[in-house]
């Protein structure tokens, strides 16, 4: 019998390599940690740089719970690390996964990954230098006279960070369409078909993940709808599969078939009746024919 060690060895190999990839994705996030944990407040007056500059003269954000003044600078600093890490993180899971991808597989997901990083930053920052002054500026000053803004810190947090996530993962729909064209799940004539559906969806999910205000729907589906014709075109030059080698394969698995129907009757041979047994005697004896 073999030794069980050794069958279980690839396994154990696979995991340790996970192990070690994710030990440096938690050591880059840490470092990026104490690096901005020291500009923490420094960082959260940035971040509410858009809501302060249109707070009313009197007006400032407040803070309605006790450990909000540290908590709230705290988180930030723990999710400025995550977003910072990304490239670090996306390149340990492209080290664990690329050895089992084709050579034309990873010619397309390489310049994919930096794309994903490139757009889920670009989103961030639209949503912060654009979406962040209208949508602010509509807040303060559609509210009722005598009342006065003044927005918790860690409300303001959670508000912003959706934000962020929502236009991040809103600007990877180029990348997605181009993937779903190269696995072969859709074809861009396909999605154009489905165009005026695409174009419904993108005012829906806006209407889901952002506040309940048109602006802001609006800021985030238009986006939307146009990163998808971007990721149409894109999807022309990606190309899906070629199916070259499963037909090739089909042709090799479908010739000795053929083959054997050459040697087989034909069914019309098939079909033919037999001559009766004295019409053509084989013992010579044929009678000749009297005239």
């Amino acid at each position: 019998m073999s030794d069980p060690s050794l069958n279980d060895q690839p396994l154990i190999a696979h995991l340790i390599e996970l192990r070690d990839r994710l030990i440096r994705i938690l050591v880059v996030i840490l470092l990026f940690f104490i690096a901005f944990i020291a500009f923490a407040n420094d960082l959260y007056a940035y971040l509410a740089e858009p809501l302060q500059s249109l707070l009313p003269e009197g007006a400032s954000m407040i803070a309605t719970q006790v450990a909000s003044p540290f908590l709230a600078p705290f988180k930030l600093a723990l999710y400025l690390s995550v977003y910072c890490g990304a490239p670090m993180i996306l390149y340990q899971l492209w080290g664990f996964i690329a050895p089992g991808l084709y050579d034309n597989e990873k010619k397309v997901a390489a310049p994919l990954l930096i794309s994903s990083i490139f757009l889920f930053y670009a989103g961030m920052a639209f949503a912060y230098y654009a979406v962040f002054p209208l949508v602010f500026g509509f807040f303060t000053t559609i509210g009722p006279t005598g009342v006065t803004v003044m927005t918790d810190i860690d409300a303001y947090l959670s508000f912003v960070l959706k934000l962020f996530l929502a236009f991040g993962l809103a600007f990877e729909i180029p990348v997605a369409t181009m993937l779903l064209v190269k696995a072969g799940i859709a074809s861009p004539e396909s999605l154009k078909q489905k165009r005026p559906y695409v174009f419904i969806g993108c005012f829906v999910i806006g209407m889901l993940v952002t506040p309940p205000d048109v602006i802001s729907q609006t800021l985030l589906a238009v986006p939307m709808w146009l990163l998808f014709e971007a990721g149409l075109i894109g999807a022309r030059f990606v190309g899906a599969p070629r199916a070259s080698d499963s037909s090739v394969d089909i042709e090799e698995t479908s010739e000795p078939s053929r083959e054997e129907s050459n040697d087989s009757p034909a069914p019309e041979e098939l079909n033919k009746p037999y001559p009766p047994e004295d019409s053509n005697p084989t013992d010579g004896s044929q009678k000749p024919d009297p005239n």
